[in-house]
């Protein structure tokens, strides 16, 4: 009966021994737990970039989770406001249009400031990009170029946001960042994966991009590691690295290859009041001033040159006389490489899926064309648009430079054929788009991309139990381990008596 006792006591000390170390080792675990456990939360970054075109300006306004995959930020577009006014590279010039174009500015930033949570705002990084256009003018006079971007930036500073810089990027950056733009949109470089994770995408092909802008054009395309040149950036995005090709022609824009064909006209011409355009439609006509196509940096001016004589153009509707005034304006025979585009410029051969936009995009559009066709039917469109005369075209409403459209579709097509070689087999692989998912498609965002990889996130600790569900466990156990102390001294104190 006694050995019964004594077990009885045993037993009861043995479990209130063990209550008494789960407790503590739960106290211990809540502890470690909240101190340990704490997961991520990033706050939401935002990034602006302003794209100042040779034809007009657009603000971006860009936001990605600080959480980034593999290092580059997974960003979306939320916002394009049009500029109002004159691009930047005619700024400096007249001072109303200089008003209306600042007063375009602050009419977009007031709307990116309202839009971007206000505790947000000293951590917004805003960036300015000039293209072409500014090229073309530092070029010309350099210290207007210089007068412009001074303006800007005092703009810009006066913000509340983190300006960074307004500066002219270079043709090779606008090539490689427009292709970058083309493949995230795709979801060629990053793509969730069934636990909503961000992977790279299986077989991770990427597509060529081809931008044709008022100034300048650029192609870019991935290529083998083992080919290396000026032509060649490496770039590393989501973790991984690419070799790309990217070439920007300064001057092979549409508006600037416009100015050189107008050129090639006048010269073939005696009679400045009488100039014969093979690709005007016939009845049409028109009158320029002479400093509408010598004062740019792309043209030569002619001897004896007047700014202000005025010339005056025909239209020919001559489609295969447009052609060749068109491709007079390059040149296909300067190589000293393997395989050359023009102008004595280094090209592997095309391969793989291309995206062509902007200028591009728009000139399919004119043809009546979208999305793919075929290198036969793209030409056979450009002939027949051609040959349509002035009171045709005309009586299409709201068509812009329709009388420009033939030149237009010759340039593309000799740019796409005979410069960048694309043929029978290849010509089914470019796609004529100006969206990817809704969204334009530019350098800009290829550069927001490659900058988020430099803008630091705002980390936020947050513990695994709220402060309330913490409190209480802690209490919770804290005391079944006092109590558990009680109960052990008391059966100890019974034992001994």
């Amino acid at each position: 009966m006694a050995s019964k006792h004594k077990m009885g006591y045993k037993c009861r000390i043995a479990g209130v021994m063990l209550l008494l170390l789960t407790s503590i080792a739960a106290l211990i675990a809540v502890a470690v737990i909240q101190d340990t456990w704490r997961f991520l939360e990033y706050s939401k970054e935002y990034g602006i970039v302003i794209d100042a075109g040779s034809s007009r300006s657009n603000v971006y306004l860009y936001e990605w989770p600080g959480a980034k995959e593999n290092e580059t930020g997974i960003v979306t577009e939320t916002l394009n406001c049009k500029v109002d006014g004159n691009a930047i590279s005619d700024m400096k010039v007249n001072p109303e249009l200089d008003d209306k174009t600042m007063a375009g500015f602050r009419k977009c930033m007031d709307i990116v400031t309202k839009t971007i949570p206000p505790t947000k705002h000293n951590s917004t990084r805003l960036f300015l990009g000039a293209t072409a256009g500014m090229r073309l003018l530092q070029m010309k006079d350099e210290q207007r170029a210089n007068n412009v971007l001074a303006k800007l930036r005092q703009y810009l500073s006066s913000l509340p946001f983190m300006f960074q810089n307004a500066s002219v990027i270079t043709g090779q950056e606008e090539g490689l960042y427009g292709w970058i733009t083309v493949n995230y949109l795709m979801g060629n470089l990053v793509e969730k994966n069934m636990w909503n994770a961000y992977v790279r995408p299986q077989g991770a092909k990427t597509v060529g991009s081809m931008d044709l802008g008022g100034a300048s054009t650029q192609i870019a395309f991935a290529v083998q590691d083992d080919l290396k040149g000026p032509d060649y950036l490496r770039v590393k995005l989501y973790g991984y690295p690419y070799n790309v090709y990217t070439h920007s022609f300064l001057c092979y824009g549409k508006n600037e290859a416009g100015k050189l064909v107008l050129e090639k006209v006048v010269q073939q011409s005696s009679n400045p009041k009488n100039i014969t355009n093979p690709c005007y439609p016939k009845g049409f006509n028109t009158t320029k001033k002479a400093s509408s196509i010598f004062e740019s940096q792309c043209t030569k001016k002619p001897q004896n040159y007047d700014p202000n004589q005025e010339l005056t153009f025909f239209g020919g509707g001559d489609s295969d006389s447009c052609g060749k005034v068109v491709k007079s304006i390059f040149d296909f025979k300067t190589c000293s490489s393997s395989q050359c585009s023009f102008n004595g410029v280094e090209q592997p051969p095309v391969t793989g899926d291309f995206l062509a936009y902007a200028g591009f995009f728009w000139t399919a559009m004119a043809l009546q064309l979208n999305g793919t066709s075929h290198i036969n039917h793209f030409n056979n469109s450009v002939r027949n648009f051609c040959h349509k005369n002035w009171a045709t075209l005309n009586a299409q409403k709201n068509v812009k430079f329709i009388e420009t459209h033939c030149y237009a579709g010759h340039y593309v097509f000799t740019l796409l054929a005979d410069g960048y070689k694309f043929d029978t087999n290849t010509w089914k692989n470019i796609n004529f788009q100006q969206q990817v998912k809704k969204t334009n498609i530019g350098w800009s965002l290829g550069y927001m991309l490659s900058m988020s990889n430099m803008i630091p996130s705002e980390v936020k600790k947050i513990p695994p139990m709220s402060n309330p569900v913490f409190a209480g466990l802690i209490f919770l156990f804290s005391a079944l381990t006092i109590m558990t102390v009680v109960l052990v001294f008391i059966i100890f104190i019974r034992t001994c008596y």
